[in-house]
């Protein structure tokens, strides 16, 4: 809840394997005022079924920086070709647009790529330097042979130790209590 002065629960748990952790996504993906976020060593397919994640806002960023840039570099010809500076070389049309393409080409596709990169760190909630999981010894294993499951929630109905049994019975062979998350 935006400016609840309630601290938001945080916790870990680590799984055998990626059925495991998909079982307890699945379990645990209906529960009411519960966040899940899974971290595992290689993709899962299935995972992002079973977290029921959102489509990625991503390609609207590109989509948007392709046709700024676009409509800008052909503004931008256009303006210095037949308003600001009028030059008739070779009997051409001051508006020859078949030369404005491979300028205004290149330039979509460069803005549509750093709109794509800038809307993905954005997107992302990256550059994040420190994440409060890290606080964790066994967390050094998500990436080589760990499977992790992170329970959050502000909801001041929720008892201590609450999310720790939902994940101990969603199958977890341990748990933590993220710190300062």
């Amino acid at each position: 809840m935006i400016g609840s002065t309630e601290p938001m629960r945080f916790c870990l748990a680590q799984f055998s394997d990626a059925d495991a952790l998909l079982k307890a996504v699945v379990r645990l993906r209906d529960e009411p005022h519960v966040s899940l976020d899974a971290f595992t060593p290689f993709p899962v397919d299935e995972l992002a079924e079973a977290m029921r994640l959102k489509p990625s806002r991503t390609p609207l960023f590109v989509l948007i920086g392709g046709i700024v840039g676009m409509i800008s570099m052909y503004a931008l010809q256009y303006w210095v070709s037949v308003l600001a500076y009028p030059l008739n070389i070779g009997g051409r049309p001051l508006h020859s647009w078949p030369s404005f393409i491979p300028p205004t080409f290149e330039f979509t596709v460069l803005i549509a790529s750093l709109a794509g990169i800038f809307g993905l760190l954005f997107v992302c909630g990256l550059p994040r330097l420190h994440h409060p999981v890290f606080e964790i010894d066994a967390f050094k294993q998500a990436s080589s042979d760990g499977f992790f499951l992170s329970l959050s929630s502000d909801a001041e109905s929720l008892k201590e130790g609450h999310l720790q049994r939902l994940l101990m019975d969603a199958g977890a062979t341990a748990c933590w209590e993220v710190p300062d998350a």
